[in-house]
C-alpha cells in the first residue's frame, strides 16, 4: 500500500522556474555544456531507478535487517543487486571530478538523486551515502598514492567507504576520542581502538570498504586539536585482510537494513589523510556532505509521508465533512476535512519550501568551487556553510514531524506494519541524532557562525537573502519583515552574549527555527512570485503553488513568531536543577 513517487514536476520547477539554474550553469564553465533537456533526462532516469528497482526492496528489507555471523554482515534480499545496478548506471560518479572518473555534474543534481534515494529505500541509501563525501575527503587531503590506489574505487562505487569517528565514551566530542595510531617503519601506521555506530562498517555489497578513522599519534595535543585521520581498507593491497573486524551490529529502532557496526581496530594497518593532528580540517569536507545528504532524508521522508497520506485522504471515506462539495453517498473522503487539511497544507508548504532551499544549498556548493571570481566562490562557501546546520537540523525535524502527522491522517491503519507509514516514522527518527544531533546544529549555527565573528557573515547572508526577493512579489513585505526581526534578534544574541557566555547556547534551538521559518518564507515569496507570472494563468499547477504560498504566510508566519519569543525567553537563565535520585 505504500508507494513512492518520484516529484519530478516539483523537482523541476525549483530548478527549472525558481532558481533558474540552467542560465546559471551556462555561465560556469565547469557545467557550460548542461542544458536543461539533459538534467531532465538525469533526473527522469534517477526517478527510473527508485522507483522500479530501489522502492521494492524497502519494506521486505524493513522486515529482514541484516544478520550478522562470524563477523561477516549479510544485507537484506536484493540489496546486493540494487547496488550493482547503482554502479553500472554510473550513479557514485555523477558529481564528481571528471579527471578522476567522475562525470561532473551539479550538487543539485546529486541532491535530487540522493532525496530520490532516500525516500526510496533509506536503509539502503547509508551503504553509497558516504561515498561523495569520501570522495570529496580524499580528492581534497590524501596523498598521491594513496589517491591512485582508492580514489578512482571510491569514484566508482566498486569500493563503498566509511566514516569511523564516534566511540562509546565519546559521541559527539570527539576530543574525547582514544583510538591510538602508532607509526610503522615503513610509513603507514598501526591503529588500535574500537568504534561504535559505523554504518556499513561490514557489507556484502562490495568487496573491499574504505575505511576513515579519526585517531590520536603517540605525540599529539589534547583534544580535537590532537585527532589525525587515517585510511584503513578492509584488505590491503596485496590482497590480505586488515586487523579491522566487525564486532557486531546494532539492533535498532529503523533503518533496518542498514548495518550499523561495532568496528574493532586491532593494529590494523592504515596511511594518514592529510596533515598529521588535523584529521578534523580532513573530515569536515567529509562531515558537510554528509550532512546535507541527512538534510536530503529529511525532505524525503517528509515528501514521501506527505504525498501518502494525500493519497489516503483522499480514498478514506468517513462521517460527512462540513463542506461537502460534490461528494455523493454517505461520507465523505477526509481530505475535506479541516483538520485534515490543515495538516496536509502545512506539510506541502513545508516539503516544498525546504526542497528550494536545499536544492538552492547544493547550488552554492557548486558555485563555491567553480564560481568565475574569488569573492563569489568565498561569498557561496559563507552561505553555503550557514545554511548547513539549519538545513540538518529543520529538515530532520520535519522529517520526523511530518511522518508522525502522516500517521495520525491513516489514524488506526498507519500505526500496522501493512500501511507503511510507521516504517517512514522509524525510519525518520534517526536522521535528528546522527551526523551531529540537531543541538548541535544550532549550537555550531549560533555560537561558532554568528557569535564568532561579531554577527557580520549571518547579517551579510540575511541582506543577500532579501536582495533576492522579488520587489514585486506580494509577499515581499512579509519576508523582508521576517528577515528584519531575525536580524535584530541574531545582532542582540551577539550583544548579550559578550556579557552572558552561556546565552548562545540557550537560544540555539529557537533561533535556527526562526532562522528556516524564515528561509521557508523567503523560498515561497519568491516560488508565488514565479507561479503569479500572466503566462501561469488558469495553470493548476501554478494555482497550487500559490495557496501553498498563501498558507505559508497565513499559517506559518505565528510559527515564526513562537520561535522569535521562545529565543528571547533565553534572555532568562535556565534555573539550576537538582536531580535527586528516587526509590
Amino acid at each position: 500500500m505504500w508507494h513512492y513517487d518520484a516529484p519530478l514536476r516539483d523537482m523541476r520547477y525549483v530548478i527549472e522556474d525558481v532558481l533558474g539554474l540552467p542560465a546559471q550553469w551556462a555561465a560556469l564553465p565547469a557545467f557550460a555544456e548542461l542544458d536543461a533537456d539533459t538534467a531532465r533526462q538525469v533526473l527522469e532516469e534517477a526517478a527510473r531507478f527508485a522507483t522500479e528497482v530501489l522502492a521494492p526492496t524497502n519494506a521486505p528489507g524493513d522486515l529482514e535487517g541484516c544478520s550478522f555471523a562470524d563477523g561477516e554482515v549479510r544485507t537484506p534480499r536484493g540489496f546486493k543487486e540494487a547496488y550493482r545496478a547503482f554502479v553500472e548506471a554510473g550513479w557514485p560518479a555523477l558529481a564528481c571530478d571528471p579527471a578522476v572518473g567522475g562525470q561532473g555534474l551539479p550538487q543539485v543534481l546529486n541532491a535530487a538523486l540522493y532525496e530520490m534515494l532516500a525516500a526510496a529505500n533509506h536503509a539502503w541509501t547509508m551503504y553509497p551515502g558516504l561515498l561523495h563525501g569520501a570522495y570529496e575527503c580524499l580528492h581534497l587531503h590524501a596523498s598521491d598514492e594513496l589517491k591512485q590506489r582508492y580514489l578512482g574505487k571510491v569514484v566508482s562505487g566498486e569500493w563503498l567507504s566509511t566514516m569511523c569517528l564516534t566511540e562509546a565514551h565519546a559521541g559527539s566530542d570527539l576530543g574525547l576520542l582514544s583510538t591510538r595510531a602508532t607509526p610503522a617503519d615503513d610509513g603507514s601506521y598501526r591503529l588500535k581502538g574500537t568504534k561504535i555506530f559505523i554504518s556499513g562498517g561490514e557489507q556484502d555489497l562490495t568487496d573491499n570498504i574504505v575505511h576513515l578513522v579519526l585517531a590520536r599519534l603517540p605525540d599529539a595535543p589534547a583534544g580535537t586539536k590532537g585527532i589525525s585521520l587515517f585510511l584503513a581498507p578492509k584488505f590491503l593491497p596485496d590482497g590480505s585482510r586488515n586487523a579491522a573486524r566487525c564486532d557486531g551490529i546494532e539492533k535498532k529502532m529503523g533503518i533496518k537494513g542498514s548495518a550499523t557496526c561495532v568496528m574493532s581496530f586491532d593494529n590494523a594497518t592504515g596511511w594518514l589523510v592529510g596533515e598529521a593532528n588535523r584529521g578534523l580540517q580532513a573530515m569536515f569536507a567529509m562531515m558537510n556532505a554528509a550532512r546535507l545528504h541527512v538534510a536530503l532524508q529529511g525532505l524525503a521522508h517528509a515528501q514521501n509521508a506527505h504525498r501518502n497520506a494525500v493519497v489516503y485522504a483522499h480514498e478514506r471515506l468517513q462521517s460527512r465533512a462540513p463542506v461537502r462539495g460534490e461528494s455523493k453517498g454517505s461520507a465523505d473522503p477526509i481530505v475535506l476535512h479541516p483538520a485534515m487539511r490543515r495538516t496536509l497544507l502545512r506539510q506541502r508548504v513545508l516539503v516544498e519550501g525546504a526542497r528550494l532551499i536545499a536544492y538552492e544549498a547544493a547550488h552554492l556548493i557548486d558555485l563555491a568551487e567553480h564560481a568565475a571570481d574569488a569573492s563569489g566562490r568565498e561569498r557561496a562557501q559563507e552561505q553555503a556553510a550557514l545554511l548547513t546546520p539549519v538545513l540538518k537540523s529543520f529538515l530532520t525535524d520535519n522529517g520526523f514531524a511530518l511522518a508522525s502527522d502522516a500517521l495520525q491522517v491513516f489514524g488506526g491503519h498507519g500505526y500496522t506494519h501493512d500501511w507503511g507509514i510507521e516504517q517512514c516514522v522509524r525510519d525518520a527518527r534517526i536522521a535528528m541524532i546522527y551526523e551531529g544531533t540537531n543541538q548541535i546544529q544550532a549550537i555550531d549555527l549560533v555560537v561558532r557562525k554568528l557569535a564568532a565573528d561579531g554577527g557580520r557573515k549571518f547579517a551579510a547572508w540575511l541582506e543577500a537573502l532579501a536582495a533576492a526577493v522579488p520587489a514585486q512579489a506580494r509577499h515581499a513585505a512579509a519576508t523582508l519583515g521576517q528577515l528584519r526581526r531575525l536580524g535584530e534578534l541574531a545582532a542582540d544574541v551577539v550583544t548579550a552574549s559578550r556579557g552572558d557566555a552561556e546565552l548562545p547556547f540557550r537560544v540555539a534551538d529557537d533561533l535556527l527555527r526562526a532562522t528556516a521559518l524564515a528561509l521557508i518564507a523567503q523560498a515561497w515569496a519568491r516560488a508565488d512570485a514565479v507561479s503569479s507570472r500572466p503566462e501561469h494563468e488558469g495553470d493548476a499547477f501554478h494555482a497550487a503553488k500559490r495557496d501553498s504560498a498563501a498558507h505559508c504566510f497565513a499559517h506559518l508566519a505565528p510559527e515564526f513568531e513562537h520561535a522569535l519569543a521562545q529565543a528571547r525567553a533565553g534572555w532568562m537563565p535556565f534555573a539550576p536543577v537538582a536531580l535527586a535520585e528516587t526509590a
